[in-house]
């Protein structure tokens, strides 16, 4: 996301900064740009459609038995025509995630432009390599007798995968004339390059040690990460004598998961929430809640910033819609300024064990346990970090002289609470649908996604036609790069799990750690570092299926591993070079990294100590599953 650019306000009653949109350029008119951003016209129409099918379904279900034909799995698949359609406008707008701080960063200029065309020009070649891999998979499913739903066969859909890889690769490769000149257009033959030799000598194997080497230094000149990941995968696949249509297979199986298209309509519901004025309306309510003042003004930033988090699906979307809002507000109460960007970055790592918390979901589905049993789990813990936080973080410290409270005006709690109705009421929506039978995981998101778009473009009317088309599109692009990194970290979990790393893993670390807590102490120190050196989706796909197995044979509940794996992952929000929070942060504030690095030392300590309470207090996160079963 765009760094912003306005000033921070002092004034914490006046609107906030606008939360920036991703970056889109604006391409010179004419037919060649339109049909260019045909994949942005594709990703928001299978979005709005992921919205209105469940809708459609939920509303049809009572009345008539049955709504739209097949509609969870024409949704599963809408996903994938997302996520590929997604990926390729990501691309063109320069939001495919890659290493932070990569060596295309470094030395002259020379050194850059070398460094990032080679980035480049590796990824097209990988990409070409995964669209002739997802090319073998469809021929494969070709003959098969699935139909998707009226009549469409299920490889019409499976086919946006090798269109989707091809089109990236062209699109990468294309960046070097673009940036130089089509003096360098010989590098469009590079991936037509790659292609052949993957077709031509798919049978010899290659040379292992050597392409891992290749991926590495790819990686640290700013691939993609999910080119690395894929190009990871084909070479183990490959060199194991395995089809390479594996690796695509792995990225089907992840996209078209039954739960996952909550993914998509939960963060276009959070991005709804952080676009409009549903940010400032909770501030006034929290800060009026919770009586002004340092302490007052400190347990409401909290708060708010671990909700807003589990909401937006992203902390750093958290620390962009309310920073400008409440390092303000910290500020006129006589709070100190460097602890003030501490607890808004750090608070805002917090809200991944709440509901409903993108890789809350993610990780229910890839452990196969109840979405709604992780949703009551993470709770007593999610408030047990604030409460850590605050006490151990040392955030509720008072300085002398600090003013005291202000008196709140009688009934602003009242009024706050009114003007935030909607907002308020949208936790219910989420939550209370699913709770209550009344929808599944997907249908319940579909109703979140609608009813953010409902109050804050109907009932405020504070999103115009346009801007509900951006928010589309945004979350379309978030989730397509997400996805991508998901379904090749996946393949590469998968051959993992195929060869037995996990199973050999088990019997060595039982062998050499027979106490069960001694493992659960030596968990948590293992996730600290994977979670600073890992992106947390990621992490999540490629730890978990891995450590799943282990954790079992200790005897320890997959919904107690979820949460303290969770838990640990939130300070990876804070350490580099994968704490996006220090840099989201950094923008905002206007301050250096080290300045706000320094902010949040106190507050990952705290968040260690909450992983350990949580781990070793295994009733914190299976009291309440258990109670409503």
């Amino acid at each position: 996301m765009s760094a912003p650019t306005a000033p921070v306000s002092a004034d914490p009653v006046r609107s906030p900064t606008p939360l920036p949109e991703l970056d889109t350029p604006h391409p010179a008119p004419g037919a060649w740009a339109r049909l260019e951003r045909l994949d942005e016209v594709l990703a928001v129409l299978a979005l709005a459609l992921m919205v209105l099918v469940p809708l459609v379904e939920l509303a049809a279900r009572p009345l008539l038995g049955a709504g739209v034909e097949n509609a969870s799995v024409l949704v599963q698949h809408l996903g994938l025509v997302m996520t590929m359609a997604g990926a390729l406008a990501a691309e063109r707008h320069g939001h495919l995630t890659s290493l932070g701080s990569s060596l295309a960063q470094r030395g002259g200029s020379r050194l850059q432009a070398w460094a990032s065309g080679t980035a480049d020009l590796g990824a097209a070649a990988i990409c070409a390599l995964l669209a002739l891999a997802s090319g073998q998979f469809v021929l494969s499913e070709v003959d098969a007798p699935l139909q998707l739903a009226y009549g469409i066969p299920v490889w019409w859909v499976q086919a946006f995968m090798p269109l989707g890889f091809g089109l990236l690769s062209l699109k990468l490769a294309l960046r070097l004339p673009r940036r130089h000149g089509w003096i360098h257009a010989w590098a469009l033959l590079l991936p037509l390059l790659a292609f052949a030799l993957g077709l031509r000598f798919e049978e010899a194997l290659p040379p292992l040690g050597l392409g891992v080497a290749a991926v590495a230094l790819l990686l640290l000149l700013g691939s993609p990460v999910f080119a690395v990941l894929g190009a990871l995968a084909l070479l183990l696949f490959w060199s194991d004598g395995l089809p390479l249509a594996s690796v695509p297979l792995s990225h089907y199986q992840i996209t078209v998961n039954p739960s996952l298209p909550a993914l998509p309509l939960y963060t276009l519901a959070g991005l709804v929430m952080a676009r409009s004025g549903a940010a400032e309306r909770l501030s006034r309510l929290f800060v009026a809640a919770f009586g002004g003042g340092v302490r007052g003004s400190v347990v409401a930033t909290a708060l708010l910033c671990s909700g807003f988090t589990a909401f937006t699906g992203g902390s750093g979307v958290t620390i962009l819609a309310l920073g400008g809002l409440l390092l303000p507000l910290l500020l006129k109460a006589g709070y100190p300024e460097r602890r003030g960007i501490g607890l808004v970055t750090s608070a805002s790592a917090l809200g991944v064990l709440l509901a409903p918390s993108v890789p809350l979901i993610l990780y229910a589905v890839l452990a196969r346990v109840p979405i709604a049993d992780m949703f009551l789990a993470g709770l007593l813990p999610a408030l047990l970090m604030v409460a850590v936080l605050l006490l151990l973080g040392g955030f509720l410290r008072r300085d002398a002289g600090a003013p005291a409270a202000p008196a709140e005006p009688p009934g602003s709690v009242v009024r706050a609470a009114w003007a935030a109705r909607w907002e308020l009421a949208a936790p219910l929506v989420a939550l209370g649908s699913l709770g209550g039978g009344l929808a599944t995981p997907v249908e319940s998101a579909a109703l979140t996604a609608a009813y953010a778009l409902f109050t804050q473009a109907l009932v405020h009317r504070e999103l115009r036609a346009a801007a509900v088309g951006r928010l589309l599109l945004d979350a379309a692009q978030i989730i397509g790069g997400v996805l991508l990194i998901l379904g090749m970290a996946l393949a590469l979990t998968n051959f993992m799990v195929d060869a037995g790393i996990p199973d050999r893993a088990v019997e060595w670390v039982q062998s050499a750690v027979p106490n069960r807590h001694v493992f659960l102490l030596l968990l948590c120190l293992f996730l600290f570092p994977a979670a600073a050196l890992m992106e947390i989706y990621a992490a999540i796909v490629v730890l978990v299926p891995l450590l799943l197995p282990l954790v079992k044979a200790y005897g320890i509940d997959p919904i107690h591993f979820g949460v303290l794996f969770l838990a640990a992952m939130e300070v990876g929000f804070l350490c580099p070079p994968a704490g996006m929070n220090i840099y989201f942060a950094s923008a905002m504030f206007r301050k250096s990294i080290q300045t706000v690095a320094v902010s949040v030392l106190p507050a990952m300590g705290a968040i260690f100590v909450g992983t350990l309470l949580i781990a070793m207090v295994p009733a914190l996160s299976t009291a309440l599953p258990g109670l409503m079963r």
